[in-house]
């Protein structure tokens, strides 16, 4: 039987080409979401199977077209949170649950820093972001805004293909909700030798994008780890020198800078090369983020605060209880 041409039951009226993929999409999640009903129920009501209400829903979360928010404060993430402004003197931190995938992980962080970030972009505000799928996901929760005396930038050079989080899409999609100009790194991340990094950064093109990367007032940055989950750590690139990396003392990354668990850059070419803001003048920022979780990163993590790169802190309850042991 094919899920999307039988009759709806239980819709009198409604055949099933009364109803397009889209509404067949938004009847089943403001059924599971809002009408607290069952996966089968929805799957009887609207004549699908219940595999395919489940992918309906899961996807939409996914896609940020259903967007979820507890009023009520969980205790022991507030808890958390208080502690964490007290051990790394922070201005504002916010803790969410942990999830056991990494992906959803990812994206309720990212989410939680869009909530951050949103009252923090009035208009004149130059913004800096990073990149990967958790500042990906943050975009989903900031409010569409006219900002024409703003500007958005990218903080790093880019990989040399499309992923969806890469840092030009990451940027442009921050600059398309802001109604802001863009502006990108146009490099690699990293350079094949000082001397091209330094040539290139004598392009007017570039120094502009990196004075303006300099000179912005809001940041939002994401960390990466050396396991293979790390869009940067996967690259051809770093997977070449991962062992080398570790020996320096790396733990992980911040705008493609390698970290010691102390936040300082690590004796390694890749660090002479990097096309990106310093992690260093991440500290001039009146207000900067840092949204990143799992357990897996919290040496960085700590590094990075430890250091004071950054103001701000979004991240899980597992990987807060790992930074204050």
């Amino acid at each position: 039987m094919d899920d999307t041409t039988d009759a709806p039951a239980g819709l009198p009226g409604l055949s099933a080409a009364d109803l397009t993929e889209a509404q067949i999409q938004a009847r089943a999640c403001w059924y599971y979401y809002v009408g607290a009903m069952t996966q089968q129920e929805i799957a009887d009501r609207l004549g699908l199977t219940r595999l395919k209400v489940n992918k309906i829903v899961g996807q939409a979360r996914a896609d940020g077209l259903v967007n979820i928010e507890i009023k009520l404060p969980l205790a022991s993430c507030v808890a958390l949170e208080e502690r964490l402004k007290a051990r790394f003197a922070l201005d504002d931190v916010s803790v969410v649950p942990t999830l056991p995938d990494p992906d959803t992980l990812q994206q309720v962080i990212g989410e939680a820093a869009g909530v951050m970030l949103d009252p923090l972009l009035t208009d004149g505000v130059g913004l800096g972001v990073g990149w990967g799928r958790t500042l990906r996901a943050a975009v989903r929760r900031l409010t569409p805004k006219r900002r024409s005396n703003s500007w958005v930038t990218s903080l790093m050079g880019g990989l040399t293909r499309g992923s969806g989080t890469n840092t030009f899409e990451v940027s442009t999609e921050f600059a398309r909700v802001l109604g802001a100009e863009c502006y990108y790194v146009a490099a690699p991340i990293y350079l094949p030798s000082v001397e091209s990094r330094s040539t290139l950064l004598t392009h007017y093109g570039l120094a502009e994008v990196m004075r303006r990367a300099r000179d912005g007032a809001v940041a939002l940055v994401s960390c990466g780890d050396l396991t293979n989950r790390s869009l940067l750590a996967s690259t051809h690139i770093v997977t070449e020198a991962l062992d080398e990396l570790k020996a320096a003392g790396a733990v992980g990354d911040l705008l493609g800078t390698f970290l010691d668990e102390y936040g300082r850059p690590v004796a390694h070419p890749l660090n002479e090369r990097v096309m990106a803001l310093n992690p260093q003048d991440l500290k001039a920022y009146p207000a900067s983020i840092l949204a990143s979780g799992g357990v897996s990163k919290v040496p960085v993590i700590r590094g990075i605060l430890n250091a004071r790169y950054v103001r701000r802190l979004v991240t899980d309850e597992a990987a807060a209880e790992a930074l204050l042991a």
